[in-house]
């Protein structure tokens, strides 16, 4: 099989070279591909494994779903540079001015599904926030335990409808939310990109076996989600195995608490977190920790504990 010829076949085709860009602009299903396209499913489906041969698109499966996106980046990043300029000096297909019409009107569909689903689950959410501080306090304790500088690569570890890629997206280079359910991630996609948050990549994955290299996050945060945990010490073993020599850790929880409710009706595993328990599960991970911030002023105390990996010299020892 001759990969030079496969690639130049699929890009020979106006509608192979329509899909690529619009999953350029965001991942799509083949359903909502076929839909911009105005084209049968099957169809497209024939398209897009002609693609993904040659290693222009990729496949992620989440939950019942499977999204696509860009492919190899040392094949695509060259082919978007030169259509880029042939656009410049020939002019851009008409075409793709109609996908991005449609693309548009995919987007304000996703918009409005998040936007029911929130105001669905609203008033549960305020209940639970109003059992602790505010969150802007959280958020800024957050921000402060990080410090000023750049984030680097990012990973949040149980991101839900990633409230924390909101917040670290700006100081960060990426940001790789992970989650177990693909429902959130779809309303949280939906969220990021109706805020124009580019630089963030939602992944369906297990918080104890995250699909991961080891050294290879600069930042990696635990924000509420410990407490669904049945085994919090193997989440934050996973956390220490994918920061990086230089790295931080930031868990943000409860402290421990007697409200039997949550264990109830929202599946708190665990009710809350004293500090030496935690602490012994950040020193078993190889890393060093420490209290960073509690955060009183509510039914629940809010804590803040962060870690960085120990010298090799000493976790020798």
């Amino acid at each position: 099989m001759n990969h030079d010829a496969d690639l130049f076949h699929a890009l020979s085709d106006p509608v192979r070279l329509r899909i690529l860009y619009l999953v350029r602009e965001m991942e799509l299903s083949v359903g909502e591909l076929a839909q911009t396209l105005a084209q049968g499913q099957p169809k497209v489906s024939r398209q897009v494994k002609l693609l993904i041969d040659c290693g222009l698109l990729d496949r992620r499966k989440e939950g019942n779903w499977v999204f696509l996106r860009l492919g190899n980046r040392a094949l695509v990043e060259p082919l978007f540079a030169l259509l880029d300029r042939w656009a410049q000096v020939h002019g851009r297909n008409p075409w793709l001015a109609a996908d991005a019409a449609r693309l548009t009107a995919i987007n304000a569909e996703r918009s409005a599904e998040a936007a029911a689903y929130f105001a669905t689950h609203a008033a549960q959410w305020d209940r639970l926030r109003g059992l602790h501080v505010a969150t802007q306090a959280v958020d800024r304790a957050i921000l402060h335990a990080l410090g000023d500088h750049p984030l680097g690569q990012v990973v949040d570890i149980g991101t839900g409808t990633g409230t924390m890629i909101e917040l670290l997206a700006p100081r960060a280079n990426h940001v790789i939310g992970i989650d177990r359910s693909p429902e959130m991630l779809r309303f949280g996609r939906a969220k990021l990109l109706e805020q124009g948050i580019t630089n963030a990549d939602l992944r369906q994955g297990d918080m104890t076996a995250l699909d991961l290299p080891a050294g290879s996050a600069d930042t990696v945060v635990l924000h509420q989600v410990l407490h669904y945990a049945h085994r919090p010490a193997t989440v934050i073993a996973e956390a220490a195995r994918i920061l990086k020599p230089a790295g931080k850790l930031l868990v943000v929880d409860v402290a421990p608490h007697h409200r039997e409710e949550l264990r109830r009706e929202h599946a708190h595993t665990r009710l809350g977190f004293a500090d030496e328990e935690v602490l012994a599960c950040i020193a078993a991970a190889g890393l060093e920790g420490r209290v960073e911030e509690q955060l009183a002023g509510g039914e629940l105390t809010v804590t803040l504990w962060s870690a960085r990996p120990l010298p090799a010299r000493l976790r020798a020892v």
